[in-house]
């Protein structure tokens, strides 16, 4: 099988080479799957017995070394790679191997894991996309646990603006979309209606048992939330 690596979003060929650092239950199931949609992938580790999380079946390259080392990164064929994903248990690790497959490979598509949310918006503005492990886990967990509460599904890299679901109240239904986010100061992306995603336009009608998933500023969410779950005000 010829792989193909392409750099450019537009160029991406439909078969190409991926880089994983990390062998840890993220990093393997990654590979795991890359592999399962028919690319190349090598995997590194410093630790060798990490590799033990690999089923037998896996025909990934797996190379020991530090993430970050630039013989270890040729290695795994670093150069000839469409995408690199650190995702060690170590930030610094993580970002420094990153920012070395951008900066000195050239590799444009790159991910890096962080646990602590207040390094990912930083690293998020030195051009390096980051996962918060931490913020997203306790968002989830928050969300259902407290179903009542406002949790974000996605924040931007300075938490200002989220994007959060909420279920409206039922004196909303038969009411425009559009009055609804007049109203709440939000803004609809997408509706979640008998279990599946409608894109709204213009004549949307709210409907009983729609979730609403909107983008609203973090400074607006409480109260946006409360105009959503209790209905239009009367005049």
């Amino acid at each position: 099988m010829t792989i193909r690596a392409a750099r450019a979003g537009s160029d991406y060929a439909p078969l190409v080479h991926v880089v994983i650092l990390g062998c840890g239950r993220v990093g393997s199931a990654l590979a795991r799957g890359v592999e399962r949609l028919g690319h190349s992938v090598a995997i590194i580790d410093q630790n060798a017995a990490a590799f033990g999380r690999l089923d037998a079946t896996f025909a990934g390259q797996r190379v020991t070394g530090m993430g970050f080392d630039r013989d270890t990164l040729v290695e795994a064929g670093i150069e000839r790679a469409a995408a690199f994903a650190a995702v060690s248990s170590g930030d610094n690790s993580n970002i420094i191997a990153a920012r070395v497959a951008r900066e000195m490979f050239g590799v444009e598509r790159v991910v890096a894991r962080i646990y602590d949310p207040r390094r990912a918006e930083v690293y998020e503005r030195l051009g390096i996309p980051t996962v918060a492990t931490v913020r997203w886990t306790r968002d989830q967990i928050l969300g259902r646990l407290l179903p009542d509460a406002v949790t974000a599904q996605w924040s931007d890299p300075s938490g200002s603006v989220l994007l959060t679901a909420i279920p409206p109240g039922a004196a909303w239904a038969g009411r425009k979309l559009r009055e609804l986010e007049e109203a709440a100061g939000v803004r609809v992306v997408c509706v979640t209606r008998f279990g599946e995603g409608v894109l709204p336009d213009a004549r949307t009608l709210v409907q009983d048992g729609d979730v609403l998933h909107v983008a609203v500023t973090k400074a607006r969410a409480t109260a946006a939330d409360t105009v959503l779950r209790t209905g239009p005000e009367e005049k």
